[in-house]
């Protein structure tokens, strides 16, 4: 870290451990992140914003249970108290609300709150519209239709298409007061000082690049989750050896992404090393287009037989698993495909004299990568082991590094944008929580950036018709295996290069207590 990065992290680290003196707890954390996320209702910085200004600040109208840490988080009610679909018609949705809920400045949630998100996500010529808010939704409402109130507690969504996935992508849709930002003078940019949302904490102090402190919110909704915690300090600490000395020196009380080689020491120092198995991969997108080098069969497999996921896993610490797909082999989503991946570097270089290169003649390509971020344990050891993988067998990977929140911008405009020209993959870790988001807006033809995740531009007829199907799938065990069949041809086909599934690492002061690490990129501090 730069010399004027260290003297911003000491500043932001003595203001947050500067507080008054009072009887009062406080849990500080050490972010990936090299910002605050946005605190206007749909936080930026990917994950990593959802934990730490999502689901603190805010709620959504179906949540994540994160109780357990034994087995995947399944959805629970939010917002709404109940939703369900009319049998006559698939795409109509209603929703009961949650009575008595209060925003933080003391208006009520009720169906006009509702309507008033929507429209500052959706309708373009209202005053609240925020279209740098929408970009954070990653297209979760794109095919919504309308929407309207029926009651004081009762909502109506009607999406284009029947689609059983639609309650999945309403977990990271969060509200905002309307009385809060009228109160603010209709300004995104005054309501981000002074947010309120319903959430179990609200924020209390903001300084961008440096800290934000939340506190509890003693009359949040849900008594099971009002803060054990009266204060939360979150600070931008994007470099691993900064958060590992600051957990050490006692500065914060929790790290996330502790630099593998660092376990050991902080074991030794009595630190709590926290994991669990979670939907998450470490993969490359590759570019589709006309003019990529990755449009060839031969060189995608090629280049998943030869990395040595077994000795990228040990380079880790242990903190992670080989990755075989988007899941794991053995979950219900992983289908049976045919293309098996391993380490045979033998068969990739085989596979890239076919396609007509070798060590002598490499291909040639460019990722995108980034040296910090949400889920992303030691990138850039991780990228310079890999390129050394793919130089073995033919392929010549340049790699450029990009800041987290750059990164997954330019992720968000696809490979055929301008600003990506040059760039024929792209690294950046992802999550298969649930089929929509973990495989059809990756893959699927409709999904093509700005309309989804589809960076690479894969355009492929048996995914494609696979996701209409998975769509109409109201039946969960005929969703499943729909959904593996789905990965089995994303296998099959190699549309990604796969690389581990990480631990979710986290390191936590021996102070801290009560922490459940659900199955889930978001977890509750509460």
């Amino acid at each position: 870290m730069a010399a004027f990065g260290k003297a911003l992290l000491a500043l932001g680290i003595a203001a947050a451990t500067a507080l008054p003196a009072q009887a009062e707890t406080v849990l500080r954390v050490g972010m990936t992140a090299a910002d605050i996320p946005v605190t206007t209702g749909q936080p930026d910085q990917g994950a990593e914003g959802w934990r730490f200004m999502g689901v603190t600040l805010y709620d959504t109208l179906i949540a994540w249970d994160h109780s357990r840490s034994d087995q995947a988080t399944p959805l629970s009610p939010g917002l709404a108290t109940e939703w369900s679909t009319d049998p006559n018609d698939r795409r109509r949705w209603t929703f009961k609300l949650r009575p008595w809920v209060k925003f933080h400045d003391g208006s009520a949630w009720n169906a006009d709150a509702a309507i008033w998100n929507f429209d500052k996500l959706l309708k373009k010529d209202a005053p609240q519209y925020d279209a740098r808010q929408l970009a954070q939704t990653l297209g979760k409402l794109r095919d919504v239709e309308s929407y309207k109130k029926l009651d004081d507690l009762g909502l109506e969504i009607v999406t284009k298409v029947p689609d059983a996935l639609f309650p999945y992508g309403l977990t990271i849709i969060w509200f905002s007061s309307p009385t809060q930002w009228d109160k603010v003078g209709r300004d995104w940019a005054e309501f981000a000082k002074t947010p309120a949302g319903t959430g179990p904490w609200k924020l209390d102090k903001l300084v961008p690049r440096e800290r934000a402190e939340l506190i509890k919110n003693a009359g949040y909704w849900d008594a099971k989750r009002v803060p054990k915690t009266d204060r939360l300090v979150l600070l931008p600490i994007p470099d691993g050896a900064a958060r590992t000395a600051a957990l050490l020196s006692g500065q914060v009380d929790w790290i996330e992404a502790p630099a593998p080689d660092a376990v050991p020491r902080l074991k030794q120092a009595g630190m709590q090393i926290v994991t669990n198995t979670y939907p998450h991969i470490w993969p490359y997108w590759l570019s589709r287009l006309p003019d990529s080098p990755w449009n060839d069969l031969r060189v995608r497999q090629a280049a998943n037989l030869a990395i040595d996921r077994d000795g990228l896993v040990k380079l880790l610490g242990g903190l992670a698993t080989p990755a075989v797909g988007q899941v794991p082999p053995g979950h219900p989503w992983f289908g049976n495909p045919s293309f098996k991946i391993t380490y045979d570097p033998a068969r990739a270089k085989k596979l890239m004299e076919e396609a007509g290169y070798s060590t002598a003649k490499p291909m040639k390509t460019k990722f995108l990568i980034s040296s910090s971020g949400s889920g992303q344990i030691q990138p850039l050891a991780m990228n310079e082991y890999i390129q050394a993988n793919l130089k073995a067998v033919g392929i010549d990977a340049e790699l450029e590094v990009l800041e987290w929140q750059t990164l997954r911008q330019r992720r968000g405009l696809g490979a055929q944008a301008p600003e990506n020209k040059g760039a024929h993959g792209i690294n950046s870790s992802w999550t298969s929580a649930d089929p929509e988001f973990g495989f059809m807006t990756i893959a699927e033809s409709t999904k093509i950036p700005p309309a989804g995740n589809n960076w690479s531009n894969i355009r492929d007829a048996e995914i494609d018709a696979l996701s209409v199907k998975i769509r109409a799938a109201f039946d969960l065990a005929e969703q499943d295996r729909l959904v593996g069949q789905l990965h089995a041809r994303m296998v099959d086909q190699a549309v990604s290069i796969w690389v581990v599934h990480d631990a979710n690492p986290r390191a936590l002061s021996p102070k801290v207590q009560g922490f459940v690490q659900s199955r889930n990129w978001i977890q509750d501090l509460t």
